[in-house]
């Protein structure tokens, strides 16, 4: 980052923003005026080119075509690949977290190549993921990253991670990669099958990337609004399990 301003790239936002994924760029921009932080946010659509220099790239969910085709954007692009290679860091969402692999399975159930970015790989569960999703932090997640995740999944991939890449957290309720794991980090660049949209019900996630791209630790700050709807999903989830 430049300053005192986080340079916040959302990617495709128009083809990937099927689950409302769009809010993770509102919810980070919200958790960085808390804390104090300045913020300069940049939509890509599909056909411009991904900026090399910025901070903190976003990638929401989207339908199989529209992932296909994301895919094949930025891997012609490279302007993501060049980014994370010289540290910037990444949330991945659902098609997002598939597509930043080595490959995916399409529309029709055939495998497709991914970006490359992290080594994981995506093939089909047996039955399609749908419904609360909760999650406990691996021992692999960030020291910040210290809640039960919640959120909503609605995917029907398999994710296996690959050497150098560690599960985020290990599902308590739901599917997530479809292993008993959920998500993937490696480096600064952290995946998952959470909507919801996943930093409005994990602000926990917002601070640690916002804590990676300014390089410092972020005091709590607690939003009683945050606590009753996580209160709220994690109990519902308990209830009907």
């Amino acid at each position: 980052m430049t300053e005192s301003v986080v340079r916040i790239v959302s990617i495709y936002p128009t083809l990937l923003g099927t689950y409302g994924d769009g809010g993770n760029v509102l919810a980070l921009r919200h958790r960085a005026r808390l804390h104090g932080i300045t913020v300069d946010i940049h939509e890509v659509i599909p056909g411009d080119p991904v900026p090399t220099d910025a901070d903190l790239y976003v990638i929401g969910g989207g339908e199989d075509t529209a992932q296909v085709a994301a895919a094949n954007a930025l891997r012609a692009d490279r302007g993501l690949v060049t980014a994370v290679d010289r540290g910037a860091s990444v949330l991945a969402i659902c098609a997002g977290y598939q597509l930043i692999g080595t490959e995916f399975p399409d529309a029709v159930g055939q495998p497709a190549p991914g970006v490359g970015i992290i080594d994981i790989r995506t093939d089909r569960l047996a039955q399609r993921a749908v419904g609360e999703l909760v999650a406990r932090p691996s021992r692999f997640a960030p020291p910040g990253l210290t809640d039960f995740f919640s959120g909503y999944e609605n995917h029907a991939g398999a994710t296996h991670l690959g050497p150098g890449v560690q599960p985020l957290a290990m599902v308590e309720a739901g599917i997530g990669n479809g292993d008993g794991s959920e998500g993937a980090v490696a480096g600064r660049v952290l995946g998952t099958y959470l909507h919801g949209p996943c930093l409005a019900r994990n602000p926990q996630i917002a601070d640690q990337l916002l804590s990676w791209v300014t390089n410092r630790t972020l005091a709590p700050i607690v939003e009683e609004e945050v606590v009753a709807l996580r209160a709220e999903r994690i109990d519902y989830v308990a209830r009907n399990s």
